[in-house]
């Protein structure tokens, strides 16, 4: 199962459905510069809190539509590096395992022997875009064009590369079955600017308005 597009959220669904599927031998994958855990009572954006809600926490108006959650040892983060008190607190408190990006840079050694270690014979693996570098990949809610210089202040960046991104994902894939792939967070700023400067030129658009 692929999913495409759409904030963190979308990955609520086709993984609550996997964890089910599978019956419980399903391991996640969390690729992402946040951890996804919070609650209503210190954020007001679902996408926020899909891991919790999989975990059988974060909203409980997600969270009960998780027939089976998802075990705390059967969830890893892979570049995910420093966040909210409030959200170490949910980390910690759950045991949730963690590979830094400083971890990742030249082997994918500690994602490979955690994911030995829970026995799963099945992955799906959460792929939010955000975990890249925006320097080097620029399709991201980070880089907004002319949003306020303060705009994402205190939310953390990714420091992944893609090229260190795909080698973890592809080691993933030769130890166990990946039976879900979600990337999500895509926003081609360049893209849009490009069909609206399309748009108003002469001959090939609507021209000046």
């Amino acid at each position: 199962m692929v999913v495409l597009g759409g904030d963190c959220l979308v990955d609520l669904a086709p993984f609550a459905y996997l964890n089910e599927r599978y019956e419980g031998d399903l391991a996640v994958l969390w690729v992402d510069a946040h951890p996804d855990v919070i609650t209503p009572q210190h954020f007001a954006h679902a996408h926020a809190m899909v891991l919790g809600n999989l975990l059988g926490e974060g909203d409980p108006d997600f969270a009960k539509r998780v027939a089976r959650p998802i075990k705390p040892e059967k969830v890893m983060y892979a570049g995910l590096y420093d966040m909210s008190p409030v959200e170490w607190e949910i980390v910690e408190r759950l045991g949730l395992s963690m590979a830094t990006p400083s971890q990742l840079i030249d082997s994918s050694q500690p994602v490979v022997e955690w994911l030995r270690s829970t026995g799963a014979r099945h992955v799906a693996i959460h792929f939010d875009l955000d975990v890249n570098d925006s320097l080097q990949f620029r399709s991201l809610n980070f880089t907004m064009p002319n949003a306020p210089a303060d705009a994402f202040a205190g939310v953390l960046r990714g420091r992944m590369t893609i090229a260190q991104v795909v080698r973890l994902l592809n080691d993933v894939a030769e130890q166990v079955d990946v039976v879900g792939l979600g990337i999500t967070e895509h926003l081609p700023w360049d893209a849009i600017a490009v069909r609206d400067m399309l748009r108003a030129l002469p001959l090939i658009g609507e021209g000046r308005a």
